[in-house]
This record gives structure tokens, C-alpha cells and sequence, in this order.
């Protein structure tokens, strides 16, 4: 198992196509979720940054593969969010083509599929984490914003949610608070023991 030190990282690269995919012998973690569900968010806190990966002002702001290279070792990749209503047809259609050249293209080690633990996940997150668990990644699924509910509600909400997305014994569901830096050791220890 490889260590990572966090909080030594840089912005590398945002990438409109995949001409731009960056392809070298370092360890790849991918991050997935919905639109505003706080993905930069969890990858600034992971990186004891505050606004390292820009945090969108309105749904749906990511829209390239953004790479950050933490410690020299490993490419933490922020993937464009999905399921955002307000985005026109051929920009969905430009994400969703972006995205399969990425995942035909790339040696993944890691994946996360980040949820709002506040509501049931969305088709969309089902069918990411269906196509995780069947394209073989090592993947675990991030409950952010726990700091958004009361602690009483906490185990039930986990609950549902593993259950909506049915998920394997086995793929860690990690209760997070990117506000609070809750749940950033499991992800981390997550993160490197796929490297």
C-alpha cells in the first residue's frame, strides 16, 4: 500500500478532449457524481485545500476532466458531473462522448461515486455504480454533506442508500463531511490501498 502525502499537490491539466488525457506509469483515482453534489468539494478537502478544484457556483460548472497531481504519485481526476437538467442536448452529448474516450482510454486504480447522503441517489448514480462494479474498478461510494443531517439520521440514510445503488458487501460506503473533513482517513486509506 502506497502513501500519499495530500496535502502536497498540484492543478496539472483540464481536459476538453482526449487528445489531452495525460498517459504515464502513476496511479489514477476518478471521481463521479451528480451535478452539485459536491465533488470539488470532497476533493478540496482531501487535499487540505479550500478552493484547489474549483467549486461551481451553479450545477453542472465542471465540464472537462480536471487533473491534480497529489505527492508526485498519484492523478486525482474530477470528472465532469452528470445529470443536470439546465445543460443543452449537444453539451450532454459532448460529456457523455468525453467520458466513454476517457474510460476506453485510461488504467483506472480507484473510483469514487460521491452521493448526497441527504437523498436517495438518482438513476444516474445507480447506473454509474452498476457500471463501477461491472467494469472491475476498485470503488467506493462517498456519502457527502453528512454534516447536513442530524447524527440520529446518519445510520438510516447509509442504509438506504446502500441498499438503492446495491452495492457488494465489500465497496466501502464512506460517510463524509466536506465541510467538516468527516470521513477523510477512510477515504484516504480507501484511495491508497487500490495503488
Amino acid at each position: 500500500m502506497a502513501s500519499i502525502n495530500f496535502n502536497r499537490a498540484e492543478f496539472v491539466l483540464s481536459a476538453a478532449d482526449k487528445r489531452q488525457f495525460i498517459h504515464d506509469s502513476r496511479s489514477k483515482a476518478v471521481f463521479a457524481g451528480r451535478s452539485n453534489v459536491g465533488k470539488s468539494s470532497v476533493i478540496n478537502r482531501l487535499l487540505n485545500r479550500k478552493n484547489f478544484a474549483r467549486v461551481g457556483s451553479e450545477p453542472g460548472k465542471t465540464v472537462h476532466i480536471n487533473y491534480f497531481l497529489a505527492d508526485d504519485k498519484l492523478y486525482l481526476i474530477d470528472l465532469p458531473g452528470y445529470g443536470y437538467a439546465k445543460v443543452s442536448a449537444s453539451e450532454k452529448m459532448r460529456w457523455s462522448g468525453l467520458m466513454e474516450s476517457f474510460f476506453a482510454d485510461e488504467k483506472i486504480d480507484a473510483a469514487v461515486l460521491i452521493v448526497d447522503v441527504r437523498h436517495l441517489p438518482t438513476k444516474d448514480d445507480k447506473m454509474m455504480a452498476e457500471w463501477m462494479q461491472s467494469a472491475g474498478f476498485r470503488f467506493a461510494v462517498v456519502a457527502n454533506k453528512t454534516d447536513k443531517i442530524k447524527k440520529s439520521m446518519l445510520e438510516n440514510c447509509i442504509s438506504d442508500i446502500k441498499g438503492f445503488l446495491e452495492i457488494d458487501d465489500d465497496i466501502p460506503l464512506i460517510p463524509f463531511s466536506a465541510e467538516k473533513g468527516d470521513g477523510r482517513e477512510a477515504l484516504i486509506s480507501f484511495v491508497e490501498s487500490c495503488m
